[in-house]
């Protein structure tokens, strides 16, 4: 990726003795600059932090110069301050003149909001830097990037989308299974409980019947009793009926 672009001030300076400073202030900052940019095995933030206070020292001098401000956004972008960076790139996109300024600047914007995982805002920075450079071959390849990023994204969302759906329908099926056999225990139950009303209903009326056809001691007795009586009447009935028979008998013999 296209690092962010330092302005080396190359103008001729006021003869004052504050553009003496200036230009002091100035190349003590581009030197701190340059050295954190040489050393490719790490960030070096306390460098670059060193040559944003001398930028700042320049500034205070000379608020209004454009270049200086655009490598102090420079030491922010490279502190990792990307926020910062990109509203003080955004304010001198404004100021530059020229085209290709205004290039620069967007396409350090585009690299500011990338870093803030803003993909799309950064792919419409780097289409306007390019509206204004045409040729500019880094901010091409940056734009690509980043729309290959945003492609990346896309593709995991709708993975995770699909996903995601398989997920709910495993969940819904996993319902209805669950549903279904939570209803199938409930007829289970209600069957079950059913039958033991069934069969304690059964039980009921055996005892019930058991109850009518059982007497009790007393009444056995008292109904053998009134057997027994019937029985003598019916022997005394009888013995009467042959006595009369007898009498009927001789009577008529004697006739």
């Amino acid at each position: 990726m296209k690092q962010i672009i330092l302005f080396i001030l190359i103008s001729s300076f006021s003869v004052f003795v504050y553009g003496q400073n200036e230009r002091k202030f100035v190349r003590s900052g581009n030197k701190l600059f340059m050295e954190a940019v040489k050393d490719t095995t790490r960030l070096d933030t306390t460098k670059f932090g060193q040559a944003e206070e001398e930028y700042r020292k320049a500034l205070n001098l000379r608020p209004g110069n454009v270049q200086w401000n655009f490598n102090l956004a420079g030491t922010r972008y490279k502190q990792m301050r990307f926020e910062e960076a990109e509203q003080k790139f955004e304010e001198l996109a404004e100021k530059f003149e020229t085209t290709e300024e205004q290039a620069r600047a967007l396409h350090n914007i585009g690299n500011s909001q990338l870093m803030q995982q803003r993909v799309d805002e950064s792919i419409e920075s780097y289409k306007e830097a390019l509206r204004r450079n045409p040729n500019d071959l880094d901010t091409k390849y940056n734009l690509a990037y980043a729309q290959m990023l945003k492609k990346q994204q896309e593709q995991q969302q709708q993975q995770q989308q699909n996903q995601q759906q398989n997920q709910d329908q495993q969940d819904q099926q996993n319902q209805d299974q669950q549903n279904n056999q939570d209803q199938q225990n409930q007829d289970q139950q209600q069957n079950q409980d059913q039958q033991n009303q069934q069969n304690q209903q059964q039980q009921n009326q055996e005892q019930q019947q058991q109850q009518q056809t059982k007497i009790s001691r007393q009444d056995a007795e008292q109904l053998l009793q009134a057997l027994q009586n019937d029985e003598r009447d019916i022997q005394e009935k009888v013995k009467k009926e042959k006595a009369a028979k007898a009498r009927r008998i001789r009577s008529e013999k004697e006739w």
